[in-house]
Formats: C-alpha cells, sequence, structure tokens
C-alpha cells in the first residue's frame, strides 16, 4: 500500500497503472481533459508513490467505487493482459450477414471458437481489439463476393490468414507475424470473389491515446531541457559579457591613472626648472 511507505521509488509501470485509470476516468467522462492533462502531468513527473497516490484517490477502479492502490508488491509479470481475455465458454456472437448493405461487430464482445460471416454487394468490419476470445485459437471465416470484409487485429495477436482470392484479394500480409507469449491465435479462412478480405493490425483507442501523451510528455521534456540549455548559454553569454566590460572599465582606469601620473611628473619637471630659474 503507498501509506505504508510513501517514501519508495515507483516505477515507470507504476506509472502507467495510473495513467490507465486517468484515462478510463476521462472516457467514462470523470475528468475533463485538462483535469485529464494536469493529473497526466502529475503522473510522469511523479518519483515516489506518495507522489502517485493522491492523483486517483477521488477516482474508482473499473466499475468499483474504491480507491485505487498502488501495488507495493513486485510479482512476476503476467503474459500481458491476454490471460485475462481468453474467457472460455460461447461467443457473444456467432456470424454476420451484410447483402447490399454492412455489418460491425466492434468494442467489448466475445470471439467464439468460430465467427463466420458473408458480404454480399455490401461490407463489413470485425474489430478484434477490444474483444475477448472463447479460447486460445479462433477461426474468422470471411466470404466476400462483390464485396469487402475487413478484420482488425490489436498487436501482440499472431494471425494466419488461409483465405483465397478468386478475381479479388484476400490479404495475407499481417500472416505469419509472431505473436506475444499468452495471446490468442487468429486464423483468418474464406475466400473473395470480385471482392476483398483485408486483416490489419492497429492500435485501440486507449492505446493511441497513451502514446500520444508520452509523446506529448517527451516533448514537453525536450522544450524544458533547450529552454534550461538556453538559459545557460545565455548565462554564459551575460558572464562573457560583464567580464570583457569589467576588463574594458580596468583598461580605461589604469590608462587614466597613467596619463594623471605623467601629468604630475611634467608639473614636478617644470616646478623645478622654475626653482633653478629662481
Amino acid at each position: 500500500m503507498t501509506d505504508d511507505a510513501p517514501e519508495l521509488r515507483a516505477s515507470d509501470a507504476d506509472r502507467e497503472r495510473v495513467a490507465e485509470v486517468l484515462r478510463d476516468a476521462l472516457a467514462e467522462g470523470r475528468l475533463d481533459m485538462t483535469e485529464f492533462e494536469e493529473r497526466l502531468d502529475a503522473t510522469y513527473s511523479a518519483r515516489t508513490y506518495g507522489e502517485l497516490a493522491p492523483i486517483t484517490r477521488d477516482l474508482p477502479v473499473g466499475t468499483v467505487a474504491e480507491a485505487p492502490r498502488v501495488s507495493m508488491t513486485k510479482e512476476p509479470a503476467a503474459a500481458g493482459d491476454w490471460a485475462g481475455r481468453i474467457t472460455g465458454g460461447e461467443g457473444s456472437s456467432t456470424w454476420a450477414v451484410a447483402v447490399m448493405s454492412g455489418f460491425q461487430r466492434k468494442g467489448r464482445w466475445t470471439v467464439p471458437r468460430r465467427f463466420n460471416s458473408f458480404a454480399l454487394w455490401g461490407g463489413g468490419e470485425i474489430d478484434l481489439r477490444e474483444a475477448d476470445f472463447a479460447d486460445g485459437e479462433v477461426v474468422v471465416n470471411c466470404v466476400a463476393i462483390m464485396g469487402g470484409i475487413d478484420v482488425i487485429v490489436p498487436p501482440g495477436v499472431e494471425v494466419v490468414v488461409r483465405g483465397v482470392g478468386v478475381m479479388g484479394d484476400f490479404d495475407h500480409r499481417e500472416s505469419g507475424v509472431p505473436g506475444e507469449r499468452g495471446a490468442p491465435r487468429v486464423i483468418v479462412t474464406g475466400f473473395a470473389f470480385w471482392g476483398g478480405v483485408g486483416v490489419r493490425r492497429k492500435l485501440t483507442r486507449a492505446e493511441k491515446l497513451r502514446i500520444r501523451e508520452e509523446r506529448r510528455q517527451e516533448k514537453l521534456e525536450r522544450r524544458a531541457a533547450r529552454q534550461e540549455l538556453g538559459s545557460s548559454v545565455r548565462e554564459d553569454v551575460r558572464d562573457a559579457h560583464r567580464r570583457m566590460l569589467d576588463g574594458h572599465r580596468d583598461m580605461i582606469r589604469e590608462h587614466r591613472d597613467e596619463r594623471r601620473e605623467q601629468r604630475e611628473l611634467r608639473r614636478e619637471e617644470r616646478d623645478r626648472r622654475r626653482r633653478g630659474e629662481d
């Protein structure tokens, strides 16, 4: 618990867990964009658990109205979040059809062990980025006749494409990319006749937001470093200019003293000559 040892240093993973809570709160309308940006800046600049804890103290975790705590126990890293997304059981939807129309399967849904889709003079989208999976290996069967179907998978998922295009196109570019440990395996089958089946990898909205915020934070840090460097350079220039002025003033002062001494010597010489004439 953070209250037990607030002085302990927080890790990048700790900061990212807090940032994830903030992103969920923004999506749910609990925070406006200004509050979100202020808290996110505080999160990525936090150095200890004591600095992280107050940032999400008034926010719930998921649907549980309980103040989130940063775990002080460094447990072994799980296989990403995939274990929690392979749920078993049946899928929430097993088929989709578009005849001179369109269909979508996206958001939080459970992909069955086999999902069948058909598009005739229409189009469909099967988005697996936020989906759960009924099994560690699922089959997405796509048949597109004078139409198109897009299959969108998240990074980390292994994709095997076994479809065929007949006077059409069946996208095989993502096939063979190794998956992460514990990630599901998605087999895309079927055929496209005078149509197309596309398979693409895309980040989720939350991941895009996280990357954008990380880049914004890096930009702010680079700007601060440039300002600090510029301030240091300006200070060095001012110091050099000040030393130059001091040296110039010393030179003028020495020249003035030298001229004064010469005048004194000439005056003393005149006085001696006058005394000699008298």
